[in-house]
């Protein structure tokens, strides 16, 4: 819990959960992946720690909350819906859709130019054909 991760089980239902107790856990910068006592709190009550967790379980941003007694080993957690920081999630989510449409629209139109410039080319080659075979049956007449 110092380092500030954890791996608890839940024997009752098979479940096990790594938990990070950092209170930016999605940054990059490990400056900001610091365990503060919002996360991990040994003073709270002796021979306990206090934790919680943010974590995204199945799609759904939730928090783990909860305690365990540091001689057992033992404890109790719940886990409750993120509110706060499933918005965050939601807007990254539509801000990244937006960047796929938005490259996905400049494809479709260099796709769109190309296009238009194979059919000139096409176009161009086939008034070529058709001026060599009208000299040569000019020739031939």
């Amino acid at each position: 819990c110092r380092e500030g991760h954890a791996d608890i089980a839940f024997v009752a239902t098979g479940t096990n959960l790594q938990l990070n107790f950092e209170s930016n856990a999605w940054s990059d910068k490990d400056e900001d992946r610091i365990p503060t006592r919002e996360y991990v709190d040994f003073e709270r009550e002796p021979g306990k720690v206090h934790l919680k967790s943010q974590f995204i379980m199945n799609g759904v941003c939730v928090i783990w909350r909860g305690w365990i007694d540091l001689h057992r080993l033992d404890g109790i957690g719940c886990i409750e819906f993120d509110s706060e920081r499933a918005e965050v999630e939601d807007q990254l989510y539509r801000q990244q859709i937006e960047q796929y449409n938005q490259r996905l629209r400049e494809f479709e139109e260099r796709h769109r130019q190309y296009q238009e410039q194979q059919e000139r080319r096409s176009h161009d080659e086939q008034e070529v054909i058709d001026a060599l075979l009208c000299i040569s049956e000019d020739r031939k007449s």
